[in-house]
C-alpha cells in the first residue's frame, strides 16, 4: 500500500512471509478444522441417503496437502510485495535509532519505520513445560496422538480441542476459570462449553496444570494445582501470547514499551517516537488478522495519502472456528449494559434444519443486544454452522448503526438459519 504512494520501501524478514496468520495460524488453522468436520459430515450423510464405507484419516496426506497450500501461499504474498516495486530484505532487523536499522549487518537509513513483528505463544513456567507444545509445533506433529490435552479458554484453545476431537483424538480441554472465552458475551462461553461437551469432548474447569513428567511408557502425566494427575500424550498450552518485541533495540531507540512486551502506540500508531510506528500484534490492541491488515492501510494512508486516519476498533467481528463455530460482532450484553444501561436482548435456540433427519442435538444460538434508548443493534452474537460466514454480513449492518426496526423490515431468506436473525420478535426475559 504503502509502495502504491509512491515510497520507496523495503520489508526485513528472517522467516516465510505471511505472518502468523499464513503460517501458523488462521490458514492451517481453517484447513484442520475443515478436516475434522467431516466426521460429522459422513454421519449426517448416511441419514440423507448415502452409504459409504468406513471412513479413514490419514494425518500425513493432511499435512502434506496444508504443507503445499502454505509454501503457495508464501510465493503469493513475496510476488505481490516484489511486483508492488518492495525492496525485500531477507534477515533480521534490528533499529539502531528513530532513522536507521541493522539487517545483517548492514546499516539502512529510512524516514520512516514500522515494527510489525507480530506475537509469540507463551507456556507457563512450570516443571516439565518443555514436554509440551504450542499452536506452532502442533501444525507440524509428524503423528496424531491418542489422547491430547489442550490448556486455555480463548480462541486457540477451543479451535485445537475440536480439531483433535474431530479427528478422533481422546481430547481434554482445561480452563482455569469457569467460563470459556473470557471477554466474550458470557452467555456464548456456557452455551460452547455445553455444546463441546455434548459432543463428547472433556472440560475441565477451575484449575491448572502445575506440572509435567514423562512416564516409562512414553506417555506424560499431568499434576493439576488442585491435586488431581492426568494422563496423557500431548499437552498443548494455548495460554496467550506475547508481543515479539524483545532484542529489537527498542528501549535503546527511545520507543516505550509496556511491560507485557507491546509497543505503545496512539490513535495514528506511532511510537514515543515520531519517525516509528507499530501494527498488529506487537502493540496488543486487538490481535486479529483483519485488523493488523486495517492498521496498515490506515497508517500508509496517514504516512503517505495525506489522510491522517485514526484507528477505528469499533464493532470489530471475530469467529471461533471451534465445533461449533462461534461468532461476533459488536458489544456484550456485559459490556453494553456498562455503556447504555437499559437493554432489549433478542435471542433464539434451535435444531437447524440440517440436522432434522439425524439424531444428533447440536443446537444453533443467536443473540441480539439492543440499546433500549435508541432501539440500535449494538451486539449480535451466534453460535452454530458457518456462524463467521453469517456474522460478517450482520457486521456491516452493525457497523452502519442499524436499528431492530431495520433488521425486522428485512425480509430473511427461508429456509436459511441466518434469517432468524432478522425474525426475532419476542424480548428475552430479564
Amino acid at each position: 500500500m504503502s509502495a502504491a504512494y509512491g515510497v520507496r520501501v523495503a520489508v526485513a524478514e528472517s522467516g516465510r512471509f505471511g505472518g502468523t496468520c499464513v503460517n501458523v495460524g488462521c490458514i492451517p488453522k481453517k484447513l484442520f478444522s475443515y478436516a475434522a468436520h467431516f466426521r460429522e459430515d459422513f454421519e449426517i450423510a448416511r441419514a440423507y441417503g448415502w452409504t459409504v464405507g468406513e471412513p479413514r484419516f490419514d494425518w500425513p496426506t493432511l499435512l502434506a496437502n496444508k504443507d503445499r497450500e502454505i509454501a503457495r501461499l508464501n510465493g503469493v504474498y513475496e510476488r505481490v510485495l516484489r511486483t508492488a516495486g518492495v525492496q525485500i530484505m531477507r534477515g533480521r532487523a534490528t533499529v539502531l535509532g528513530p532513522h536507521e536499522v541493522e539487517v545483517d549487518g548492514k546499516n539502512i537509513t529510512s524516514k520512516h519505520i514500522l515494527i510489525a513483528t507480530g506475537s509469540w505463544p507463551v507456556v507457563p513456567d512450570i516443571p516439565g513445560r518443555g514436554l509440551a507444545i504450542t499452536s506452532n509445533e502442533a501444525f507440524h506433529l509428524e503423528r496424531l496422538p491418542r489422547r491430547a490435552l489442550v490448556v486455555g479458554g480463548g480462541y486457540i484453545a477451543l479451535e485445537f480441542a475440536s480439531i483433535f476431537h474431530g479427528l478422533g483424538v481422546e481430547t481434554t480441554l482445561s480452563y482455569r476459570g469457569k467460563r470459556l472465552l473470557r471477554g466474550f458475551d458470557a452467555e456464548l462461553g456456557e452455551r460452547i462449553a455445553e455444546e463441546m461437551g455434548r459432543k463428547g469432548l472433556g472440560i475441565r474447569f477451575g484449575s491448572e496444570p502445575v506440572a509435567i513428567a514423562k512416564r516409562k511408557d512414553g506417555g506424560l502425566e499431568v499434576t493439576y494445582s488442585d491435586g488431581p494427575r492426568l494422563e496423557t500424550d500431548l499437552v498443548l498450552f494455548a495460554t496467550g501470547r506475547k508481543p515479539n518485541s524483545a532484542n529489537l533495540g527498542l528501549e535503546a531507540a527511545g520507543v516505550q514499551v509496556a511491560p507485557d512486551g507491546a509497543i505503545v502506540v496512539d490513535k495514528l500508531s506511532a511510537t514515543s517516537i515520531g519517525s516509528i510506528h507499530a501494527i498488529g500484534d506487537v502493540t496488543n490492541r486487538i490481535n486479529l488478522t483483519p485488523v493488523a491488515t486495517a492498521e496498515a492501510m490506515w497508517l500508509a494512508r496517514t504516512l503517505f495519502g495525506g489522510q491522517p486516519t485514526p484507528v477505528d476498533h469499533e464493532n470489530v467481528p471475530t469467529a471461533v472456528f471451534a465445533n461449533p463455530n462461534l461468532s461476533t460482532v459488536g458489544l456484550s450484553e456485559e459490556k453494553a449494559r456498562e455503556r447504555y444501561g437499559a437493554l432489549d436482548i433478542y435471542k433464539t435456540s434451535f435444531r437447524a434444519l440440517k440436522l432434522t433427519l439425524t439424531d444428533k442435538q447440536e443446537r444453533t444460538f443467536m443473540k441480539l443486544v439492543v440499546d433500549r434508548a435508541t432501539q440500535r443493534v449494538v451486539g449480535a452474537h451466534m453460535i452454530g454452522p458457518d456462524a463467521g460466514e453469517v456474522i460478517q454480513g450482520v457486521a456491516i449492518a452493525v457497523k452502519m448503526g442499524a436499528t431492530k426496526a431495520q433488521f425486522d423490515a428485512t425480509i430473511g431468506i427461508h429456509p436459511t438459519a441466518a434469517e432468524e436473525f432478522v425474525s426475532m420478535r419476542e424480548k428475552a426475559g430479564g
